[in-house]
Formats: structure tokens, sequence, C-alpha cells
């Protein structure tokens, strides 16, 4: 039973996490300019952010996701612009100074996690589609032990990071054959990829 859940579990953190958006831009970024170490870092953020919600929906905290209902608005408002802020940023990074600075300065683990994370947790949807995912598997009938629901939200975290794992390693892979040039063209692309993210997420606000 408790292998089962946690396969479930598995399966409902890699639905969540592999569609393209800002995090998974922001991961590849700092994959491309910093190494495999800061985009696993940036994907255990991400993926602490995801399993929180899991956690609220699967232990059906319904104070927390009637406050998350009402003030939604402003949780997405406030996380556009912060996407948008670091979409601007990424636009104008130039990978030479990056590049530079990165073997100069000591990289910020707990600085990255927390973008990531907060970036995440900027998008209340995702307790949504955890609880149309629990209703799928039948976990929110009000009978379901508190403690089995916990192995499905262990492998829910497991199933983000194994995303984040083989998207960093899979970059990682290719980041030496690629020059300084093709890395300043990507901080471009993304950086406007990222943007058109936040950008949408404002618009759909007032649509």
């Amino acid at each position: 039973m408790a292998f089962a859940l946690i396969i479930k579990g598995i399966l409902m953190g890699l639905l969540v996490s592999v569609p393209p958006g800002p995090v998974g831009a922001m991961c590849i970024k700092r994959t491309m300019s910093r190494g495999i170490r800061s985009g696993v870092v940036s994907g255990i953020g991400a993926a602490s952010a995801d399993t929180l919600y899991a956690l609220v929906a699967g232990l059906g905290l319904s104070y927390v996701i009637n406050f998350i209902e009402k003030e939604q608005y402003w949780i997405q408002l406030i996380g556009s612009i912060i996407i948008m802020g670091i979409a601007i940023k990424m636009f104008y990074t130039n990978p030479a100074v990056e590049f530079r600075n990165n073997r100069t300065r000591r990289s910020k683990p707990m600085e990255e996690y927390l973008s990531i994370f907060l970036v995440t947790l900027s998008n209340p949807m995702v307790v949504f589609i955890f609880i149309a995912m629990f209703a799928g598997f039948n976990m929110l009938d009000g009978n379901t032990n508190p403690f089995i629901t916990l192995f499905l939200i262990g492998g829910v975290f497991a199933g983000a990071m194994l995303w984040w794992f083989i998207l960093s390693l899979t970059v990682n892979r290719f980041r030496n054959r690629i020059r300084l040039k093709n890395i300043w063209w990507m901080n471009k692309i993304l950086g406007v990829i990222v943007f058109i993210c936040g950008l949408v997420i404002i618009i759909k606000l007032y649509c």
C-alpha cells in the first residue's frame, strides 16, 4: 500500500513539474551559468513549494485553501511582478561577467533555493491541481489516515526532484560545449519567455 502511494505521488510530482514555465527556464539558465549544483538547488526550491501545496491539498487544510482562494489575486499579482523582475535581470545578464563572477564569488545556495521557492509558491493554482489529483486517487473522502497520505506527499517530492535532477543533469552535460555567445542568446530568449509568462498571469487577472 505504502509503495503504491509513493509511486502515485511520484507520478503526481512529475505531472506538476514537467510542463515548461518560468521555473524551468530559470533552472536551465542557472545550470548553464553556474553548474549542476545551482540547478539542483533551484529544483529543490521548486519541489519544496509543490510539496507544500500537495500537503495542504492532501491533509485538507481548509483554512489555508480558503485563504488562497480569497487572496489568490494578490498572490498571483506579486508573483508575476517577481517573475518579470527576474526576467529583466536574466535578459540583461552578461554571461562573460557572470562566468567571471562565479569563479571569484561563492555561490549562495539558500538564496537560490528561496528565490525559486517563492516563485513556485506564487502560483496558487497548483494547490487546486493537487486537489483534483487527490480526488482522482480517492484520497479526499475524509476517511484516509493522514499518515498514509504522507507517503503520497513524499512521493510528490521525489517525483518533482526526479524531474529537476534529470533536467539539470541533461543541461549540465552539454554545458561545456556551448560558447558564451550562445549563452548570451539563451539569456535573451529565456528572459523574454519568463517575462511573457509573468505578463500572461497579469493579463489573466484582468480578463
